[in-house]
């Protein structure tokens, strides 16, 4: 039996332990560096916090929850049911909380991958899973001066529950997806809130609310829910692509009309972005534009100078003095699994590999790093992950049953395969007209300039793709022979 490890138990992890088992395979350990499973969902817990996808798109196909309270998930309950899943499936045994994995390295003798960990052991296992995705390492802004405020400063991806915002002069850096959810609402208990933006971004309203009566009939009717998440999957899968230019322009003028209630006329020209609708991630919420009508909300957009002991100086020159300073920056979404040290091959380093750039074939499987399975990896970021994650899963655990078949050491996708699919990729990704626009910035792009972290298509194209055999893709050795 094959030893697999798998790193981090969010979503993809979660899901990668429930199909092994389901597969048969239960010599399986997941690696997390939380004290607990969810991931982002772990991580993330400022005020708020919500999904932007649809609660019946955003669980698992084979463990599809039937009482979501509202069209979109909040985080307490997306965590609480990704923790209810580990239980269910029985996967506490295989978790390993509390341990970052620090570096991975092939064996190229062995056919075996080394995780050395935080804890000073390391973890061989013959195939590795990377579960990692993209929100695992917080952005943090080079502003002069950051490290000499005496207040309190902490990133939003971090939470400081243990600090009380009441009563206090906060500045949020940042005006983006998880600013737009935790500021309506500390904005409700602190004295002054001043939020610097450096990109307005289209928010659209959070449309609906489910009824107690709809609550009821998913609770009770297993065919309700399948239905609610039909519709769902198929208005995300349409919406995507944005390629449809009437519903552009609906969305934008659904933006805008939100955006109408702002009552100052200069914050609603400042919070107004300048390029198309879906150039950027589109937000959603109800409370973004309302907060801007409050006396002790502060919209500020000139660039930020530096950073003093007692607060934001811009570059307009005043100090404005604050007691805590919240970094709402994002996060390092182009690292991926580079996010640790990890060689392959002739000991060539991925992120030496990456260079230009996150790329992988299908976003699952690198050339040069032999049996390497990532899920929410590379221009794999569009629709649903969780939809995107089941794909990726399947298709890990079809290659694994083949080593198993063909008795394989290892499986390697090759170069020129994986540098087709590439080519075809950008260039299709290069076709999203909206994507094209050079007046916004985005965090889909590597330094080099290239699309790293979307998927320009539905998800019937991923799920077909991953789905369709391709024995010839991978250079392969056997078991009885040298590696």
């Amino acid at each position: 039996m094959r030893r697999i490890g798998v790193v981090g138990a969010g979503p993809g992890g979660i899901c990668m332990g429930i199909q092994l088992k389901q597969a048969g395979y239960d010599d399986f350990i997941i690696v997390e560096q939380a004290a607990g499973v969810g991931g982002t969902w772990w991580h993330n817990s400022y005020p708020g916090c919500a999904c932007d996808v649809p609660s019946y798109l955003y669980s698992f196909s084979f463990e599809q929850k039937n009482d979501w309270p509202h069209p979109y998930g909040a985080q307490p309950e997306i965590r609480a049911y990704l923790e209810q899943c580990v239980e269910r499936h029985g996967l506490t045994p295989h978790l390993r909380l509390g341990t970052r994995v620090e570096a991975a390295h092939w064996d190229e003798a062995q056919a075996v991958w080394h995780l050395a960990t935080d804890r000073g052991d390391v973890i061989s296992v013959d195939i590795l899973v990377s579960a990692i995705g993209l929100f695992n390492l917080p952005a943090f802004p080079d502003i002069k001066g950051l490290d000499s405020f005496a207040g309190t400063l902490f990133h939003s991806a971090r939470w400081n529950h243990a600090h009380d915002l009441a009563g206090e002069a906060v500045a949020v850096i940042g005006s983006a997806a998880s600013a737009v959810q935790f500021v309506p609402e500390i904005a409700k208990v602190v004295r002054q809130l001043d939020i610097y933006q450096r990109t307005p971004n289209w928010v659209r309203p959070r449309e609906g609310v489910y009824s107690q009566e709809q609550i009821e009939r998913f609770r009770a009717d297993p065919s309700a829910v399948q239905e609610e998440r039909d519709t769902v999957w198929h208005w995300v899968n349409t919406v995507q692509t944005l390629s449809d230019p009437e519903i552009l322009r609906e969305s934008t003028e659904m933006c805008l009309a939100h955006m109408a209630c702002v009552d100052d006329p200069e914050t609603r020209r400042k919070l107004t972005p300048t390029y198309p609708f879906g150039c950027k991630r589109a937000l959603i919420s109800n409370d973004w534009y309302p907060t801007f009508n409050r006396p002790n909300v502060k919209l500020i957009t000139d660039p930020i100078a530096e950073i003093t002991t007692r607060g934001v100086v811009a570059s307009d020159g005043a100090e404005r003095p604050v007691d805590t300073i919240i970094l709402a920056t994002g996060f390092q979404t182009a690292r991926y699994l580079s996010a640790i040290d990890v060689t392959g091959r002739n000991r060539r380093r991925l992120a030496d590999a990456w260079s230009l750039g996150a790329e992988a074939y299908l976003g699952i499987t690198v050339s040069g790093f032999p049996n390497l399975f990532m899920l929410y990896g590379p221009n794999t970021n569009n629709g649903s992950i969780i939809f995107q994650i089941e794909c990726q899963v399947a298709y890990a655990i079809r290659q694994i049953r083949r080593m198993d078949a063909e008795n394989l050491a290892w499986i390697d996708v090759k170069s020129v395969v994986m540098d087709g699919y590439n080519r075809r990729l950008q260039h299709d990704l290069d076709n999203v007209k909206v994507w094209r626009a050079g007046t916004c910035r985005d965090y889909y792009r590597a330094p080099s300039g290239r699309i790293a972290t979307q998927w320009p298509h539905g998800m019937d194209t991923y799920r077909d793709q991953t789905g369709a055999p391709d024995p010839d893709t991978y250079e392969v050795g056997s078991r009885s022979a040298p590696v």
